[in-house]
């Protein structure tokens, strides 16, 4: 008995930190989307107010760099404490399988396209810039939609823990 309050102790913690990551990050990937962020960070030149570095000025890195480690951990682990709970079972499975994938889709964009495009000295050519932000915004779509569906999946698995809860409370 003790270890399953503790067990569900874990997995409401790692939901609501699983929740504020994933919202953290949708939103700031819809920001990203509607701003044309990449666009404008790819074409800026170095100066020495902006600079052309993940956490420069300018750069979302020092939005993300905080939370979004935590994101696919969280979610992942919830789905881990939380499997005694069938009725939240498959929320939280959807949850953690949408947060590896953005997670991967992110890593790729991160390690592949990144650099090149919003690291080097100098802006490349529109030419060089155009086919890069296409496949950026392509595989960004990707992460925005992952985030998206992560973030109803944890959230539809709190509100029915809480329900439950609730429902267990009322009970006694």
């Amino acid at each position: 008995m003790r270890e399953n309050f503790r067990r569900d102790v874990l997995a409401d913690r790692l939901l609501d930190a699983a929740e504020f990551t994933h919202a953290h990050w949708f939103f700031g990937n819809l920001y990203e989307l509607l701003a044309k962020v990449p666009h404008r960070v790819a074409a800026s030149e170095a100066s020495r107010e902006l600079s052309r570095s993940p956490f420069g000025a300018g750069s979302p890195g020092r939005y993300y760099a905080p939370v979004a480690p935590l994101n696919a951990p969280a979610a992942i682990g919830a789905l881990a404490a939380g499997w005694n709970r069938p009725g939240t079972r498959a929320s939280l499975i959807v949850g953690a399988v949408s947060s590896a994938i953005g997670a991967a889709a992110t890593a790729y964009v991160l390690r592949s396209l990144n650099p090149r495009l919003f690291f080097s000295p100098q802006p490349l050519r529109e030419d060089q810039r155009r086919p890069l932000l296409t496949r950026w915004y392509r595989i960004h779509a990707v992460r925005l939609t992952a985030s998206a569906v992560a973030l109803v999946a944890i959230h539809h698995a709190r509100t029915i823990r809480l329900r439950d809860r609730r429902m267990a409370a009322d009970t006694r």
